[in-house]
């Protein structure tokens, strides 16, 4: 079994000095029989006691207040963690079936959020390609796989012209993101054919081999199967999430599964860094905790300017 020891470090600096900082983190990673927490150590600056429940969606959620005033918050997560491989399914047969079976389940309570859909302008269009893409022939499994590489192959993975506030209309006015874009454009694509699909928010530890999203959070898609369950499809990478993902928490989309949010009194302006490094059990694992990844600055007007850079990308490129 593969053992990650994984080191996340959310830093928030503000403009001056805040006070009474709530704060809600999903920061403890699921705990079954394909994953378990070995160690887990949380260090939050001011000491905070920390106190978790588990939400609607069976995520483990934590809850603190910083009170006293403060220049800046840090949260770091150091996890160790062991997955074992999920066997896949045995999909070969009776695949009108399994789409039966699918419908039947639409209407019960756990998979009801699972399969709303969230309403954006290129929904016609998105339709029109989920109808042209699937196969009646396929069953649910291979449609998964099948979405999964059109999302990886029809999008562009490029860091830094979206954020998590990004808006469906402008993931598909863009056609480019990262992989919380990639999840919530595969969220919609199965929901239409009404395959219950929820968000995942974790790690990716595929050892350095280049798969996109190291170095961060990792995203990706659950889909629930019949007779076997659910199992998760990384679009950003066009594989299947096993055991290199390391899961957290699971939701309708991001905003039920955002690793920290939180609010404070004090002037708006903030800049909020991220960094996860993973190592290895032939590895030490890093001392630095210095957030190496900006990836927000408050009061920016991210979807006009996400469009815009990659506008000006487009145009740089045909030079």
């Amino acid at each position: 079994m593969p053992e990650f020891k994984i080191k996340h470090i959310t830093k928030y600096t503000y403009q001056g000095l805040v006070s009474d900082s709530a704060n809600q983190i999903i920061l403890f990673p699921v705990t079954d029989q394909y994953q378990e927490v070995q160690k887990h150590d949380l260090k939050i600056s001011g000491d905070p006691v920390v106190d978790i429940y588990e939400d609607y969606y069976g995520n483990r959620v934590g809850n603190f207040t910083y009170s006293a005033p403060h220049p800046e918050l840090s949260i770091v997560s150091r996890v160790i963690v062991t997955t074992k491989s999920k066997p896949l399914p045995e999909d070969d047969i009776f695949p009108s079936h399994q789409w039966q079976d699918l419908l039947k389940v639409q209407n019960n309570i756990p998979f009801i959020d699972y399969l709303k859909q969230e309403p954006f302008e290129g929904l016609e269009e998105l339709k029109e390609i989920v109808s042209r893409e699937h196969l009646s022939a396929e069953t649910p499994y291979q449609t998964a796989l099948h979405y999964c590489k059109y999302v990886y192959e029809n999008f562009n993975y490029i860091p830094g012209i979206t954020t998590v506030e990004t808006t469906l209309d402008t993931i598909w006015q863009l056609k480019a993101g990262v992989c919380q874009d990639f999840a919530h454009i595969l969220l919609v694509m199965l929901r239409l054919i009404n395959i219950p699909a929820r968000y995942v928010s974790g790690y990716i530890c595929p050892h350095k081999n280049g798969m996109r999203g190291e170095g961060a959070t990792h995203a990706w898609v659950e889909a629930y199967l019949p007779n076997y369950g659910w199992l998760g499809f990384d679009p950003t990478n066009n594989c299947i999430a096993n055991e290199t993902h390391v899961r957290l928490a699971v939701g309708r989309s991001f905003s039920d599964c955002s690793p920290v949010k939180g609010v404070y009194k004090g002037l708006p302006e903030h800049k909020l860094e991220v960094s996860v490094t993973v190592s290895y059990e032939d590895e030490p694992p890093s001392q630095d905790e210095t957030p190496e990844i900006v990836i927000e600055k408050a009061h920016t007007d991210f979807p006009v300017n996400s469009f815009r850079k990659y506008q000006e990308m487009e145009q740089q490129q045909q030079q």
